[in-house]
């Protein structure tokens, strides 16, 4: 490699992991195209330039206390921090830590949409990952004016392609059509799901994307609605409640998550922490990756 080359990978990946810019960003400011700014990233990473570890190794004994609190399969804690996108960027390194040892041939892996989950198919673009002869499904149709970029049909594609897998798309189906019957069918067949856990608030993921107005948000404090997951909204205990848009939501059964193998939920901060605790205890997920302090702050509250 050439001092040259070094020199742009050093630049691209200080953009991306220091200074926090988007790939399509990055790509504009360089005259490239974004599947090329991935590549450098991805040379950055097998060239030594950038290393990834996940800083958890402090967090078994919290671990433990909360898989043995909770019922979970697996807990995985990563740091706290003032910084959003940091602790979100280290949920994601530990998801596609998890998955690496979980995923196998002849799978279905299911995924919802969320910020966190985006981050595990950043990391997994990056990497040189086992190839797998598995199908990949959404598992919601998620937000219709979403930015491309969070879109669940592209996290399930950049994770199927980081893998080898098929990719399978969503569309803004409707019950009876073919698409809707074909995600429905991989459904029923779901081996591990990768979720998002929302909090019904005004800051939630569901009004920055504008799918749903505040005014509608604040509606569901009357339901008891404390969390969603795949946009369907449940209580403190875990029991799903009707909203005024619950016939507007095609997404996976709730059902269906609590009796896979894994169920991986990712989520952490403060406002989310009953969210995150109608979800285990509901039984809709058995894996858990979050932060130190949103794990603290649920063992004070269950």
């Amino acid at each position: 490699m050439t001092p040259v080359e070094r020199r742009l990978l050093i630049k691209v990946s200080t953009m991306y992991y220091l200074e926090h810019m988007k790939q399509n960003d990055i790509a504009k400011r360089l005259g490239v195209e974004r599947t090329t700014i991935s590549k450098y990233l991805k040379r950055a990473v097998d060239k030594g330039i950038v290393t990834i570890t996940v800083a958890n190794e402090n967090f078994e004994e919290l671990e433990s206390v909360m898989e043995k609190r909770f019922g979970l399969k697996e807990c995985f804690i990563v740091p706290k921090s003032y910084d959003l996108l940091a602790v979100k960027q280290s949920m994601g390194r530990a998801g596609l830590q998890l998955l690496r040892r979980i995923v196998s041939n002849h799978q279905v892996i299911g995924l919802a949409w969320g910020t966190s989950i985006r981050e595990l198919t950043r990391f997994a673009e990056q990497s040189k990952l086992p190839k797998i002869d598995s199908d990949f499904v959404p598992l919601d149709g998620g937000p219709e004016n979403i930015d491309s970029e969070y879109h669940v049909n592209t996290i399930c594609y950049e994770l199927a392609r980081s893998f080898g897998g098929r990719c399978h798309y969503i569309y803004n189906a409707i019950i009876q059509d073919v698409n809707y019957e074909k995600i429905s069918a991989f459904w029923n067949n779901l081996d591990i799901g990768i979720v998002g856990i929302g909090a019904p608030v005004k800051s939630s993921n569901l009004v920055w994307m504008g799918e749903f107005g505040r005014e509608a948000i604040e509606s569901l404090y009357k339901t008891g609605a404390v969390g969603e997951i795949c946009s369907v909204f449940y209580d403190k205990n875990g029991k799903e409640v009707t909203t005024d848009f619950s016939d507007r939501i095609i997404a996976v059964g709730l059902d269906k998550l609590r009796n896979l193998n894994y169920s991986i939920g990712m989520a952490s901060s403060r406002e989310k922490v009953m969210s995150i605790l109608g979800a285990v205890r509901g039984q809709m997920i058995n894996v858990l990756i979050t932060d130190e302090l949103t794990a603290k702050l649920m063992l004070n509250e269950y």
